[in-house]
């Protein structure tokens, strides 16, 4: 993208925001996220405290994160943008903001400073992925498993190859139906080092070794699509270990009472943030933009964390992470970010994926159904 590109479209930004009154916004939004605990974090941190401050606006929500870039691709083509932000994850906005879906912002003039008197840039600091993404969140996709497993003999798994093991802990497994982080996992357990993965992924054969090793538990796994799916079906028996949102997991686990615990050896950390479609009607536009500077500030970020267990995007928010808002106990413990929980961890490699997730994707799907 040239700087050109670059320069027009934040000061189209900047004009489309500035040029309506706030008597002139819309009253009315379409924001779309995941469902379950996460959206109902984002409407008591955000979307509840906007409105009572904006009496006579209404936001409607779209559970529709999960298939964000084909529906914006669609609407797009169809020349009628329904949507006025979208929750997504760090690869699917850069996908978004490369094949200009995505909106390019300016963070330290359409985003509020820090509560420490840092610039947005600094506050947000490396969760600026791109000039498209509006950081929210870093969240962790892990492992909860069964505590009551008789089969296990007293065995608690302490590692992620724990999955693979079928011997040590049979049971079925349940994984997310994507390649993104089970290419990963499978490569680390079939041996390969952490700083290889990418290499070892683009690599003639990398795919399918990966896949190779998945095939050795594949008759033991159930495919979840959405997050609730795995604590739903540890908390039923049906599995006995499985991945997920560590936030999910912190729901059945402290907030269900089920006899589930936390495997956080190998999280895979994501960024998680808002975008806005690109060429919104300017009442629409300066509506979203009042919002996500609303919702994104240093306190609205730091309350998100009394909801649900993922850490807010911004330095300035991590000294305000309190306690749970209806249970009363610290959250600190169980974010992803805590020292404790961060022995082993990776990070997604967005660009990899932001280049590799179409075809990766349908290779892994054509060996799913074989």
């Amino acid at each position: 993208m040239t700087l050109t590109r670059n320069l027009l479209a934040t000061t189209c930004l900047s004009l489309a925001a500035g040029a309506v009154s706030a008597q002139d916004m819309t009253d009315s939004m379409t924001i779309v996220s995941w469902g379950g605990a996460y959206q109902n974090s984002q409407v008591k941190a955000y979307a509840e405290p906007y409105m009572a401050a904006n009496p006579g606006v209404s936001i409607t929500w779209d559970e529709s994160s999960n298939e964000a870039v084909a529906k914006l691709r669609a609407q797009a083509e169809a020349g009628n943008i329904t949507w006025d932000l979208v929750d997504v994850e760090g690869p699917d906005s850069q996908r978004l903001c490369d094949e200009g879906l995505a909106m390019e912002i300016d963070f330290d003039e359409d985003l509020a400073a820090g509560e420490d008197g840092s610039t947005a840039t600094e506050d947000f600091g490396p969760s600026v992925i791109n000039d498209c993404f509006i950081p929210q969140i870093v969240f962790s996709t892990t492992f909860g498993y069964r505590t009551d497993v008789a089969d296990w003999n007293g065995a608690t798994p302490d590692s992620l190859c724990a999955i693979f093991d079928l011997e040590k802990f049979p049971g079925k497994r349940s994984l997310e139906k994507r390649p993104k982080k089970n290419l990963e996992w499978a490569l680390l357990c079939d041996g390969v080092a952490k700083e290889d993965l990418y290499d070892v992924l683009d690599e003639d054969g990398g795919v399918e070794r990966a896949l190779a090793k998945l095939d050795t538990i594949k008759d033991q796994v159930v495919w979840w699509s959405a997050g609730a799916d795995t604590p739903q079906l540890l908390a039923d028996g049906e599995v006995v270990m499985g991945s997920t949102y560590n936030g999910r997991l912190f729901s059945v686990i402290e907030e269900q009472k089920q006899p589930v615990a936390m495997l956080w050896d190998w999280q895979v950390f994501d960024f998680d943030g808002w975008i806005i479609p690109a060429d919104l009607p300017e009442d629409r536009l300066a509506r979203v933009m009042d919002f996500v500077k609303f919702a994104t500030d240093t306190q609205r970020l730091a309350d998100q964390a009394k909801y649900i267990s993922y850490g807010p995007a911004r330095a300035s928010s991590q000294p305000l992470v309190s306690t749970h808002a209806d249970m009363g106990i610290e959250m600190g413990p169980h974010m992803p970010t805590n020292p404790a929980n961060q022995k082993n961890f990776l990070v997604n490699n967005i660009e990899w994926w932001a280049d590799n997730q179409d075809d990766v994707e349908a290779r892994f799907q054509s060996w799913l159904v074989k």
